[in-house]
């Protein structure tokens, strides 16, 4: 008989109705730990919706269909407008009606920054790119808080869960989103070499701009915070794209970047010329105005690699699951095993390390917390960010070349995988500024000591780890060309020690013998003889409602 070579046998079916929160045990146990479980509950429903064939399918449509710039109407005005695809608006309406912008910073439920966290992770499975507007939403609000006018006119808007779509005058809308540009072309994260000038008017506070930024997100956004120079300094400033009076704020979109990833959302390049702006904050303090936004900035790249990291790894194993080869499944296979069991460690680590940042966030008014969050969110956006290119690739190399086509969401993922180090200070900026944040502020350190800490005497190579650190610290004359070293093993002992503490003990024991010991490999998929390797897998492998 001839085979049917109409149908299709031995393939993975789509991997949906899995629920990215309640099938995420490693999530599931930060949150806990770190908030409660009646935060688990109240993310279920979002998690369900994650995951659901019609998310998926948005989340490829979104980036099938690009976002396209309009600078001119059909009558020759000029109208600077992005369209997007609808699939771009399902993903906004529901990322911004889980409150998953500027909610927590106005919320009175517990542990907001926890919850928005969680639900920020599990939603970004479906689409990372229009996470972008989101983030910058969620971020914005720390620095218009230095102004009380600003920030009763704006963060209500912004902390809204309408999403309200389309450049009107803020007042006139149910909810409002924000966008950032700092970099320029002549200095990229060097934002001390902005050129672009703010000139005071007549009224207090008011200023015209004139200048060019070289990546801002979002330009449909409501609003966008910039640096520019002012007469006394560098300095921050709120413009608004419409103006009170429902003109136009003089703002041009030079055009859309084309990027290697990140395609459904649009990155533009801004001309300012006579672009009206509020000065936020004093003269020549912009930097200090925005550190707090570049706090939470960093936050969303961890939790943004974090959520690839684990969207490829419920692939991967996934896949694994329900394909066979060789005369059995491939989950069966031991050495599958250990690399879809390697993949695990490294998500579990990522997620545990993330949740506990956001956290610290909900803990700000504690000065250990504080410390920690100053030291810890440059050390794991360099560490997590890092390493998610490479751990993607592994795991998109477990579909084989199912993997390497775009319907399988694989390459999606992979183009998107670097973007998080590069984004909010790439991977020098921030090991350079752990170094700064040691050098400036003695708490930061005392704050990591305190948390490693914790874990004392549970792991000997914890131990081992911790101490070598401290003895890398001592040896001031090496301090910058280590900068990497340094970062990424300060952000592995804090991972090791949240694993050690809470984590399955076959995951705390992998990740100590590989990231912190001496058995690695060189690559994933290389965990030591005796690790649980099917334990691992099965507590990973997303199971279906």
């Amino acid at each position: 008989m001839a085979a049917d070579i109409r149908g299709a046998t031995n393939q993975a079916p789509p991997l949906v109705d899995h629920n990215t929160v309640s099938s995420d045990l490693a999530l599931v146990e930060a949150v806990t730990r770190h908030a409660s479980a009646d935060i688990v509950d109240d993310l279920v429903a979002l998690g369900a919706e994650a995951s659901s064939a019609e998310a998926r399918e948005h989340g490829l449509e979104a980036n099938r269909h690009e976002p396209e710039l309009t600078p001119y109407d059909r009558y020759g005005n000029r109208v600077d407008e992005v369209r997007f695809h609808p699939s771009w608006h399902w993903l906004m309406e529901r990322g911004v009606g889980h409150g998953l912008q500027a909610a927590p910073w106005t919320s009175e439920r517990p542990h907001p920054h926890v919850r928005r966290a969680a639900g920020f992770f599990a939603w970004s499975q479906t689409e990372p790119g229009h996470g972008c507007p989101i983030s910058m939403t969620y971020a914005a609000v720390p620095a218009l808080r230095v102004d009380d006018s600003i920030a009763k006119e704006w963060i209500p808007h912004l902390a809204s869960t309408s999403y309200d779509f389309g450049l009107r005058p803020v007042s006139d809308k149910a909810g409002a989103l924000a966008g950032m540009g700092m970099t320029e072309k002549q200095g990229g994260s060097d934002v001390r070499a902005n050129v672009t000038r703010a000139t005071p008017t007549s009224v207090d506070g008011e200023y015209t701009l004139a200048g060019h930024k070289w990546f801002t997100s979002a330009p449909m956004n409501d609003v966008f915070l910039v640096l520019a120079q002012a007469p006394g300094g560098l300095t921050c400033f709120l413009v608004p794209r419409v103006l009170a009076d429902g003109t136009r704020n003089q703002l041009d979109v030079v055009r859309l970047k084309d990027k290697l990833g990140n395609r459904s959302n649009a990155s533009s390049e801004l001309e300012f010329r006579m672009t009206w702006a509020r000065r936020l904050g004093d003269e020549g303090r912009g930097v200090r105005t925005i550190i707090e936004m570049v706090a939470a900035t960093r936050l969303d790249c961890v939790l943004g690699s974090a959520s690839l990291m684990r969207r490829s790894l419920a692939e991967a194993s996934w896949h694994v699951a329900h394909r066979s080869a060789f005369g059995g499944l491939l989950a069966d296979k031991p050495l599958m095993q250990n690399v879809i069991a390697d993949l695990a460690v490294e998500s579990e680590a990522a997620t545990a390390l993330a949740i506990r940042l956001a956290a610290a966030v909900d803990a700000a008014h504690d000065p250990h917390e504080a410390a920690l969050r100053r030291i810890a969110l440059p050390l794991t956006k360099f560490w997590v960010c890092k390493r998610t290119p490479m751990m993607v690739a592994e795991a998109l190399e477990c579909l084989g070349g199912n993997g390497y086509v775009e319907e399988s969401a694989m390459p999606l993922l992979f183009r998107e995988s670097p973007l998080n180090s590069i984004w909010e200070g790439s991977g020098n900026v921030n090991a350079l500024d752990v170094l700064r944040a040691l050098t400036r502020e003695p708490e930061v350190l005392e704050a990591w000591i305190t948390e490693v800490g914790r874990a004392q005497g549970e792991d000997p190579r914890l131990d081992r780890a911790v101490h070598h650190v401290l003895e890398s610290l001592a040896d001031t004359s090496a301090l910058e060309v280590g900068a990497r070293r340094l970062a990424g093993q300060m952000a592995a002992c804090l991972q090791g020690a949240l694993l050690v503490q809470h984590g399955p003990p076959a995951v705390a024991d992998a990740f100590c013998a590989t990231r912190l010991g001496t058995e690695y490999g060189g690559t994933l998929g290389t965990l030591p003889r005796g690790t649980d390797l099917a334990g691992i897998v099965e507590r990973t492998t997303p199971t279906p409602r």
